[in-house]
């Protein structure tokens, strides 16, 4: 559940930044967001997830 939170947040961020910086329009912000919610309820969302704590554990194992 952390890392759900925690991806939000830093998605948020990423998308406040390009709004504010990039030109990304609010629009277009809304559109990836109406993307995202009707992704999280298709057929594809458990992979996605699976994908995403995949990569996050990979990441928690680099040792630097």
């Amino acid at each position: 559940m952390a890392l759900s939170i925690s991806a939000v947040v830093l998605l948020a961020i990423i998308v406040f930044l390009l709004v504010k910086k990039s030109g990304l329009k609010a629009a277009h912000a809304f559109v990836c967001m109406l993307l995202g919610f009707y992704l999280a309820g298709s057929s594809i969302a458990p992979t996605i997830k699976q994908l995403t704590t995949n990569v996050a554990g990979m990441l928690g194992n680099i040792k630097f």
